[in-house]
């Protein structure tokens, strides 16, 4: 087991963090959740309209954000910036336990992409949405409760450390290696 980072050798990771690309960065990792716990890092991923990441759990997983628990439509994809998660798991072997389907070195920041930003990612297009993207229980037993504390503090929030929220608004598929653009309004 990997012991977890303490708040200080957090933060004393911002600095790299905040190098992170404006635009043009790129998409690192793609993971498939299947079922609750199951992660598949894969090598193509397939976003389309209805699943988000084609074979995710999303799909199936209810939400209290809608009046029926049906999933949510703005909370179909996760974005977590990469710099962070290799802070925080110490291990890239350990990237896909956080819950995120999609791993960018790209500035997360509602200053960089606010909601509405539409991204470039492979052949597909998705869309940030405001709905927050906040550590939770699970995140917690994976990577401790500084990192809980790390991505929900004032900078973590600031940063979008914990990642966010994103529809899938043009189908098509995503590699390790894509670079990410940022698309005119």
């Amino acid at each position: 087991m990997t012991d977890h980072l303490t708040m200080a050798q957090l933060e004393a990771g911002i600095p790299h963090i905040l190098q992170s690309p404006k635009d043009g960065g790129t998409l690192e990792m793609v993971v498939r959740r299947p079922a609750v716990n199951d992660r598949e890092v894969l090598k193509v991923g397939e976003l389309n309209l209805r699943e988000g990441l084609a074979g995710d759990r999303w799909i199936n997983s209810r939400s209290s954000k809608t009046p029926d628990g049906s999933p949510h439509p703005d909370m179909q994809l996760n974005l977590m910036n990469a710099r962070a998660i290799a802070l925080i798991a110490q291990n890239r072997s350990r990237w896909p336990m956080a819950g995120d389907q999609l791993f960018v070195d790209l500035d997360l920041s509602d200053q960089n992409l606010p909601p509405g930003t539409r991204l470039a990612i492979g052949s597909a297009i998705i869309e940030v949405t405001a709905i927050p993207h906040n550590g939770c229980k699970k995140f917690t037993e994976r990577y401790g409760m500084d990192a809980v504390k790390f991505v929900n503090s004032p900078v973590g929030k600031e940063l979008h450390l914990r990642g966010i929220n994103a529809k899938v608004v043009q189908p098509g598929q995503v590699r390790p290696g894509d670079v990410i653009r940022k698309l005119q309004s």
